[in-house]
């Protein structure tokens, strides 16, 4: 039962009035000092940020600015402490206090740590190194629950609970937790590969299965992508580490191969010209490579041409109008030496001025063939 009598012999109720001002006086001056310290602290640390670069005590100086008010008033109220008589339970409970406070303090200061990197590292490498954007926000998470979890374990450690007993019982329960959750983990073990891995990166062009799309975003649990027409397609993490992704935003350059299709009727002397004149359309564009241009096969309606170059920029709007350029140089060359393409089903296009017969129109199951100057890119 809880007994009166014991409480007003207690060592606490044994201090004079004069014992009780000078602890007050003591806990409102430490008080004020460290708050007044506080604010130094955080107009200092403001005038470091303003700077373009980054200082050597910028970062300590923006932790700092995340001391709380309730820390401070429970340090003031230990000191404070100092100057009266407490008896033993007392003094425990308020070290035991302190101790409790100055783990959260810590948490806030380690969280606050790397909130301020992250950030630095963002502002100093996003332009150089686009997997730092997807790789961060993992990093963060990461460390905030270790962070977290060790501040809660201490606190509970200094309650009095036996922490080892805890965690053995937290695994067993994990085991069971981490059956149910087995998709979510899966999703979040695979974003920490991706974070260290590195197979794309945000700004990355993906295509993943029938997918199409952008990186705009590497979550704990998803990626987003924005697609060309528009909408945004959220995939798992861990679905995409089981497919087979293919990554344009690592392209260096862009293989392109095309075919041109000429009549049966073209002249010998100007079968053997057409390499030549695919090569003088490639090497004239700037930003090109050329490769191979020959003369491929006898098709079934047509002779068939095929060439290869590169374009030296993964740029896909640049690799058209390079592609137009050159389809249109070959057409204007092909059309001044009077020779026809060939384009099935009408067959063979006649040139300027030449009257198609009645004999030279094609059959209506005539299978197709590829349109002249088609280009495939790889």
């Amino acid at each position: 039962m809880f007994n009166l009598d014991h409480w007003r012999t207690a060592p606490i109720f044994s201090n004079s009035v004069t014992a009780w001002l000078i602890g007050g006086a003591i806990l409102l001056g430490v008080l004020a000092i460290l708050l007044g310290l506080r604010v130094v602290v955080r107009r200092y640390a403001q005038r470091l940020a303003a700077t373009p670069r980054t200082e050597l005590l910028e970062i300590p100086m923006l932790v700092l600015c995340r001391t709380t008010v309730l820390f401070l008033l429970v340090v003031a109220l230990f000191a404070g402490s100092q100057a009266l008589e407490l008896g033993a339970p007392v003094h425990r409970f308020i070290t035991t206090l302190l101790t409790i406070a100055f783990f959260w303090q810590l948490g806030v200061w380690f969280a606050a740590a790397v909130r301020v990197w992250i950030e630095r590292r963002r502002l100093d490498t996003t332009e150089e190194n686009r997997a730092v954007i997807g790789s961060l926000g993992i990093i963060r998470f990461i460390a905030n629950v270790l962070i977290w979890t060790l501040v809660l374990l201490a606190t509970l450690d200094n309650l009095g609970v036996n922490i080892t007993a805890l965690v053995a019982g937290l695994g067993i329960g994990g085991v069971a937790v981490a059956l149910a959750l087995q998709n979510v983990l899966g999703d979040l073990f695979a974003s920490l590969s991706i974070a260290l891995d590195r197979p794309f990166v945000v700004g990355d062009f993906l295509a993943i299965d029938t997918f199409l799309g952008a990186v705009e975003n590497i979550g704990i649990k998803s990626t987003r992508l924005r697609s060309l027409d528009g909408e945004q397609i959220i995939l798992a993490n861990g679905d995409l580490l089981k497919s087979r992704v293919r990554n344009f935003g690592r392209m260096a350059e862009r293989r392109v191969q095309f075919a041109t299709t000429v009549s049966y009727g073209t002249p010998l002397e100007s079968i053997e010209k057409i390499p030549g004149w695919i090569r003088e359309f490639i090497e004239a564009e700037k930003g090109t490579r050329f490769d191979r241009s020959h003369f491929l096969r006898h098709g079934e309606k047509a002779l068939e041409f095929e060439s290869v170059y590169f374009v030296l920029s993964p740029d896909y709007n640049k690799y058209m109008d390079i592609q137009q350029s050159i389809n249109l140089k070959i057409h204007r060359r092909l059309h001044e030496n009077g020779i026809a393409f060939a384009i099935a089903p009408q067959g063979v296009i006649p040139t300027p001025g030449e009257k198609k017969t009645a004999d030279e129109k094609p059959a209506a199951d005539a299978p197709a063939e590829r349109a002249p100057g088609r280009a495939r890119a790889n």
